[in-house]
């Protein structure tokens, strides 16, 4: 059940040189020094931390497990102060693990030169980011030109985030969710996700709604073809799909 979402943020970065002929280089290449501080920014990692939603799905994916994976869950989920050695084994054992425990940043483009006889007088790349709820963008920026350490390299927000607060946990919500998923799938535990990209219910907490995405929609494991042109779903997941959420809806509705 996801209830929360990462933050889209986009940097562009920037290198530039009084160029020449490419006969004559210099040492002070843009496409050299935007590469140095790529392969510098490459080996930054931001801070781990976990809120609600994430606390939650560490919590309730860890019965899912055995052995070191599902130690290291509960240690994350423990109250207090994050265990920093569990969170970074769990980085280490999948992306997804690592992308909801942390801001992540990553180049996505790359481009320099305007033609193959001159020194390049421009060297550009994009830096994605997807932040976790409620970090400043500014200190998202900040920490990036920190990571280039290279004062040339200028970094430039392209786009305007679209902020986006988790929804809590509502008890009553999740008794609902947990009590129409037991009566068609007895055994399938509810867990609480946060997507690592956006989605539109971040418009609704945006207005001051919560929004929270569930579906009773079942995929196999080579099924996550999101977005993809070969896109699909079970028939049998669309049907059982629609009576879970029919039923979810009017429980939630107050009916029977």
């Amino acid at each position: 059940m996801q209830a929360a979402e990462k933050v889209n943020v986009s940097f562009r970065l920037e290198a530039k040189n009084p160029g020449g002929h490419s006969s004559m280089p210099r040492k002070d290449n843009a496409i050299y020094q935007l590469a140095e501080g790529l392969a510098r920014f490459s080996r930054h990692e931001f801070p781990a931390k976990l809120n609600e939603i994430t606390r939650g799905y560490f919590q309730r994916s860890a019965p899912l497990h055995a052995g070191a994976i599902a130690d290291d869950m509960r240690a994350v989920a423990k109250d207090g102060g994050l265990d920093q050695p569990a969170a970074a084994r769990l980085a280490a054992v999948h992306p997804f693990y690592n992308s909801i425990m942390r801001t992540t940043c990553v180049t996505t483009r790359l481009e320099g030169g305007h033609a193959s006889n001159a020194l390049p007088q421009t060297a550009g790349a994009v830096v994605n980011c997807r932040m976790l709820p409620g970090e400043p963008i500014d200190g998202v920026r900040e920490e990036i030109v920190k990571a280039l350490a290279d004062p040339g390299i200028t970094v430039t927000r392209m786009t305007e985030p679209e902020l986006s607060q988790p929804s809590s946990l509502r008890p009553d919500l999740m008794q609902a969710v947990e009590a129409t998923t037991t009566a068609l799938w007895p055994g399938i535990p509810v867990i609480p996700t946060m997507s690592t990209g956006a989605t539109d219910s971040r418009f609704l907490r945006n207005a001051g709604i919560p929004a929270y995405g569930v579906s009773g929609l079942f995929l196999g494991p080579d099924d996550a073809r999101s977005h993809g042109l070969n896109e699909r779903m079970p028939v049998q997941s669309l049907y059982g799909g629609h009576e879970f959420l029919y039923r979810l809806v009017k429980a939630l509705g107050g009916g029977r």
